[in-house]
C-alpha cells in the first residue's frame, strides 16, 4: 500500500492511500469469510465463499455486500504504514467502488491520539489481597481424571425381582433396524447403557426402564435422523433389547501404581500433582497479576486531567457495543434481554458510559506515564503484550497476524500501555492483606 501524509493541524493529518490489487482481494476474501460465518453458511469443498453464497442464499454479488467491511479492513493498514495511532478509527473517503483485482484509492482525515498529563507522577498507593493458591483445586482435577477412567462392572447376585430404574447402569444387547434394514452403528452385542441420562430418545428409555436382568423385549421408538440431503427427520427404529447385566460404576483411585499402568509417561503421583499445580497456578497467577495492574491503573487514572473529545467517546462506545453484540450472538442471547438483565436502558447506558470513561482515562494515563518515564519498546515487550492479550496463541504468531492485518499500531499502543502498567506496579506502594475467610 502506498500512503502519502499531509499535516492539517497539530492534531490532524490527511492520508491518501492506494491499496494494491492483492490487498484488495485479501480484504474482500476476509470480509466474505466473516459474512459467511455470521450467517451460518456451510462451507463447500471446491467452491468459493461467493459461489456458496449464491447457491445457499441467492446472493449474486457477494462483494457488493461485504464492500464496507473490506474497505474498513484497509483503513488500519494505511495508519500502520505511517506508524500513526489515531484517537479513534477514521472514516474513509472513496471515489470509486472496491473491485476485485484492481487497485483502490481512498483518503483519511486522522485525529491523532491526544496527549494528556497527570497531576502527579509519584508512586501510586493501594491495598490488595495477597496471592493465594488453593491446593484443593489440584484434588478436584485428580478427581476429574478419575471420573474419565470410570469403568463399569457386573453387579453380582441381583435379586430376580429387581426391575431397571432410571439412573441404573446396565449392559444391553441391541438389535436395531429401520424398515427391516439393520442399523450397524446402533446395534451391539454388549454395551454399557445408563438409563435416564439422555443418551437415547425418551421412547427407548421408557421401554427399557422396568425390564429385568436377562429379559428380552421388542419394541419401536422414535428418534432424530437425517435424510439423504442432511435434512433433520424423525426416524422410527425397531429394537430388540436384552438386559445382559446390571452394572455399577468403578472409579479408580489415582495412585503411583495406577499411573504406571495407565499413564506411564507421567512419572508418578507427585509429579502429576506438581504438573497440575503448575498449570493452574500459572493461569491464576496471570489473572492475579492482571488484577493488580488494574488496581494500579485505576489509581493513576485518578490523576488524569483534561477533557476527552466527544468523538473519542462515541467511537469507544460503538466499539464496545459491537463487541457486546458479537458475544451475545455467540451465546444466542438478544441485545434487548441483555439490557434488561443489566437494569434497563437508562441504567445500562449510564453504566456503559462510566465503563467507557474509566477505560479511556486509564489508557491515556498509562500513555502519559510511558512518555514521562521515557520508556521504550523492545521485541520482548511487544511479545509480552501479545501473551497477555491471548495466552492461547504463541506471541510471535499473534504479532504476525496483527501486523499482517494492519493492526501493528494497535499492538504498539497496547504494548506501550502494558509496559507502563507494569512499571507502575513495580514502583507502587502496595499494602498486601490476607484474603477474608470464606463462609
Amino acid at each position: 500500500m502506498k500512503v502519502t501524509q499531509k499535516k492539517i493541524d497539530s492534531n490532524t493529518v490527511h492520508l491518501d492511500a492506494i491499496a494494491t490489487a492483492q490487498e484488495v482481494d485479501n480484504a474482500l476474501h476476509s470480509a466474505q469469510v466473516a459474512f459467511a460465518q455470521s450467517m451460518g453458511m456451510r462451507p463447500e469443498q471446491g467452491k468459493t465463499v461467493a459461489e456458496a453464497a449464491k447457491e445457499q442464499m441467492g446472493i449474486s454479488d457477494l462483494n457488493s455486500i461485504v464492500e464496507p467491511q473490506a474497505i474498513a479492513a484497509l483503513v488500519p493498514m494505511a495508519l500502520d504504514k505511517k506508524n500513526i495511532i489515531p484517537a479513534y478509527m477514521p472514516k474513509p473517503v472513496t471515489k470509486s467502488k472496491l473491485k476485485a483485482g484492481n487497485d483502490f484509492s481512498f483518503s483519511l482525515d486522522v485525529k491523532l491520539r491526544p496527549e494528556y498529563e497527570l497531576t502527579s507522577y509519584e508512586s501510586v498507593s493501594f491495598t490488595a489481597p495477597k496471592y493465594t493458591f488453593d491446593d484443593s483445586i489440584v484434588d478436584m482435577r485428580l478427581d476429574e481424571l478419575a471420573n474419565n477412567y470410570t469403568s463399569y462392572e457386573k453387579v453380582e447376585d441381583v435379586d430376580s425381582d429387581y426391575v431397571i430404574k432410571s439412573g441404573d447402569s446396565i449392559k444391553i444387547a441391541l438389535e436395531a433396524s429401520e424398515d427391516g434394514k439393520r442399523i450397524d452403528g446402533l446395534s451391539t452385542e454388549g454395551r454399557t447403557y445408563c438409563t435416564g441420562q439422555g443418551y437415547m430418545p425418551e421412547g427407548f428409555d421408557k421401554e427399557v426402564i422396568g425390564m429385568k436382568v436377562g429379559e428380552t423385549k421388542e419394541f419401536s421408538f422414535e428418534g432424530p435422523g437425517f435424510d439423504d440431503d442432511f435434512n433433520e427427520i424423525t426416524q422410527t427404529v425397531d429394537a430388540k433389547v436384552t438386559v445382559v447385566e446390571l452394572q455399577h460404576e468403578v472409579k479408580p483411585e489415582i495412585t503411583d501404581e495406577w499411573l504406571k499402568k495407565n499413564m506411564p509417561m507421567v512419572g508418578g503421583l507427585d509429579a502429576l500433582r506438581s504438573d497440575i499445580r503448575r498449570d493452574i497456578e500459572g493461569a491464576t497467577r496471570a489473572q492475579y497479576d492482571a488484577f493488580i495492574r488494574q488496581l494500579a491503573a485505576a489509581e493513576a487514572a485518578k490523576r488524569f486531567e483534561g477533557k476527552i473529545d466527544d468523538e473519542v467517546y462515541e467511537s469507544a462506545r460503538a466499539n464496545m457495543i459491537d463487541t457486546i453484540r458479537h458475544q451475545l450472538q455467540q451465546e444466542n442471547k438478544t441485545w434487548e434481554s441483555f439490557v434488561e438483565e443489566n437494569g434497563g436502558e437508562q441504567q445500562f447506558s449510564m453504566m456503559l458510559m462510566l465503563q467507557i470513561r474509566e477505560m479511556l482515562v486509564q489508557g491515556f494515563a498509562l500513555d502519559a506515564i510511558f512518555r514521562h518515564e521515557n520508556l521504550t519498546l523492545s521485541d520482548d515487550d511487544i511479545e509480552a503484550a501479545c501473551l497477555a492479550m491471548n495466552p492461547q496463541i504463541p506471541p510471535k504468531t499473534l504479532r504476525e497476524q496483527m501486523t499482517k492485518a494492519g493492526q501493528g499500531f494497535a499492538l504498539r499502543e497496547t504494548a506501550e500501555r502494558y509496559k507502563a502498567n507494569n512499571w507502575l506496579v513495580e514502583h507502587a506502594d502496595i499494602t498486601y492483606q490476607d484474603a477474608p475467610a470464606q463462609g
